[in-house]
């Protein structure tokens, strides 16, 4: 990059800041959970048109995508769900296309009592900004939107199509993602600023998302052993799948990518629901559960070898073997990822990282999923 060029964008970068900072914290201040995108893809859309962006807010309509790779069960209400995309379109269009992609959903807060400011009212300390989705990625998201800004304010202009892309779901189904290839939209290279540390992810994880649903025999506590609690028969299936984790964390010791993590395989049982009384022996357990596979690896197998592990670990238990548990896929049903074939963009993207960093970018085996698997 020539220097007076890269001075005339980062010149511009700067002048444009105060009002990226303040577009950031009015984004990360709406509350957008699972269900509730609905105000930032608003949010979105309004940036994109004042900017001249040809601007396309869809619905998802599920059905659509049921029947592609990388699809996960969605078993909340969708009817709020939507994509934004923003289109730019060069005069001259002699370049290589891209899409810039950010996710809008977060995750839960968790307890409010464990924050030390509102999750939902961003603030500023010590140079950092703190807020529920502020990393994990409305900070990329923005900070895309106004490095176009600044290459514009710079008095250049791309000359390769360029997809702004707001999507949904990253947190739970990655269905978000999925709908804009179901719409059509593709390029010669996808960028996606997840909070990384400033490194490229080589590889990721997948990940499967199923829900333990066990029933009990209810009794009054009196008479607590001649019924089955559900919640301690939950726990024994967990312990069960924990074996299944260590034997998977075995089978990674042979990733070309992933054998110097330790763990990279990870097991959790992220939400457990159960009983309705005190002095009752639960009659119900449901436990919903996130577990780890490794590129290559084949989903429809690694759902086989979960339910083959809560059938044993059922038929190991007095009341289980004869009341068996079902499981239900209640989310993520994600493919591993490995970046390859890609010689071009990763030119191009460690060129202009080395100009302002210094240095070559770094490579990330990740042990968590971002929605770079749909653009590979």
């Amino acid at each position: 990059m020539e220097s007076d060029v890269k001075q005339r964008i980062l010149d511009a970068v700067d002048a444009g800041f105060d009002a990226q900072l303040a577009t950031t914290r009015d984004f990360v201040a709406i509350p957008s959970t699972r269900g509730a995108e609905g105000p930032c893809q608003d949010m979105i859309g309004d940036l994109l048109r004042q900017r001249g962006y040809e601007v396309d807010d869809w619905h998802i309509d599920v059905n659509d995508l049921r029947e592609l790779r990388g699809f996960g069960p969605v078993l909340h209400d969708f009817s709020k769900a939507r994509t934004v995309v923003g289109t730019y379109r060069p005069s001259n269009n002699s370049g290589k296309s891209l899409i810039l992609q950010g996710h809008c959903d977060v995750v839960p807060t968790g307890p409010l009592e464990m924050w030390e400011t509102p999750p939902f009212s961003p603030v500023i300390k010590d140079g950092k900004l703190y807020g529920r989705g502020a990393c994990d990625m409305k900070s990329g998201t923005i900070g895309t939107l106004y490095a176009l800004d600044a290459i514009k304010m710079a008095g250049l202009e791309p000359t390769g199509r360029i997809h702004f892309q707001s999507v949904i779901e990253e947190e739970s189904t990655g269905v978000g993602a999925l709908s804009t290839l179901q719409r059509g939209y593709r390029a010669d290279a996808c960028f996606i600023p997840e909070p990384t540390g400033g490194k490229m992810v080589r590889a990721q994880v997948g990940v499967i998302w199923f829900r333990l649903k066990v029933r009990g025999h209810p009794v009054h506590v009196f008479e607590a052993g001649s019924g089955s609690n559900a919640i301690t028969a939950a726990f024994h299936l967990i312990g069960g799948l924990h074996q299944l984790e260590a034997e998977w964390n075995g089978r990674a010791k042979s990733d070309r990518h992933f054998k110097a993590l330790t763990h990279p395989i990870n097991f959790n049982p992220g939400i457990i629901k159960g009983g309705d009384w005190a002095s009752s022996v639960p009659a119900w357990c449901d436990v919903d559960c996130r577990i780890a596979i490794l590129p290559g690896w084949s989903v429809a197998n690694a759902q086989a070898e979960i339910l083959s592990c809560v059938s044993a670990a059922a038929r190991d238990h007095r009341f289980l073997s004869n009341n068996p548990p079902d499981v239900e896929w209640s989310g993520f049903l994600s493919d591993g990822y490995e970046l390859k074939d890609s010689a071009d963009a990763e030119a191009a993207f460690g060129k202009a990282f080395a100009s302002v960093y210094g240095g070559a970018v770094e490579d990330l085996v990740f042990t968590a999923l971002t929605d770079t698997r749909f653009y590979g």
